[in-house]
């Protein structure tokens, strides 16, 4: 039987036309420059998004030791004993910085007034270029113990009696008042007016002006050339430091 001339339509073949190598190379080249521009830029949110956990992670550390205070006469904790015996000891390197801010006696410490470990670290630092030994302390020697990232400074020595700048069993009025006392340069403010000005945890971070130390972690900070600060009053505050990139 003779195919009708629709019949004979359906039965033509059909070729489609391909990509020629061409148009796939141009596609390439446009996808590999919007990558080139999108990735910085995907990269720097989700830097921000960091920074804004790392925030909140020492805001609730601020709390911790307001309510600590609050429970024991308006001191602060004086555990100079727990920082001589937690894993690694008290200041196990010869470079800088010279003393040990390391924050493990506070993650221990203040476990009854905090939700969870995870807040004693920035999530930025984690596997970094600066998660090294003079950042990082472990609340003891099991092999899965929480790790503290975060520095206190005014808990930086085991001196007994205590020096002036630091905290230990000290109100918040009688460390302003130790700190104004030692006038060091190395505390801005160095004569603060309250606890407002007092910086009580911090990113960790290595100025370029120590050439003491290794390259790799000469002028390192956390976020892109800053830090976060929690003071003593609990307000936390980005500190942009020329020191760090």
């Amino acid at each position: 039987m003779p195919l009708s001339s629709l019949q004979k339509a359906h039965t033509r073949p059909v070729f489609r036309r391909a990509f020629t190598l061409i148009e796939l190379l141009v596609v390439i080249a446009i996808i590999a420059i919007l990558a080139a521009i999108l990735f910085p830029v995907f990269a720097q949110a989700r830097e921000k998004a960091r920074q804004s956990v790392c925030s909140s992670n020492l805001r609730q550390i601020g709390m911790a030791f307001a309510m600590y205070t609050e429970d024991y006469d308006e001191r602060l904790p004086d555990r100079r004993d727990l920082k001589i015996s937690l894993p690694t000891g008290f200041h196990p390197w010869n470079t800088w910085p010279a003393t040990d801010p390391r924050g493990a006696w506070a993650e221990i410490v203040m476990q009854p007034y905090t939700k969870s470990n995870g807040i004693w670290a920035c999530p930025s630092i984690i596997g970094s270029a600066i998660d090294v030994l003079q950042v990082k302390q472990a609340l003891s020697s099991a092999a899965n113990a929480p790790i503290c990232r975060y520095w206190l400074w005014r808990f930086d020595r085991i001196d007994d009696p205590a020096v002036p700048k630091n905290g230990w069993g000290k109100t918040d009025l009688e460390l302003v008042a130790g700190i104004r006392e030692a006038n060091d340069p190395t505390i801005v403010p160095i004569q603060p007016d309250g606890p407002a000005e007092v910086e009580l945890a911090v990113d960790p971070y290595f100025p370029n002006t120590i050439p003491s130390l290794d390259a790799s972690l000469r002028g390192r900070a956390v976020h892109m050339g800053g830090r976060n600060r929690v003071f003593l009053d609990g307000h936390v505050k980005y500190f942009k430091d020329a020191r760090t990139q």
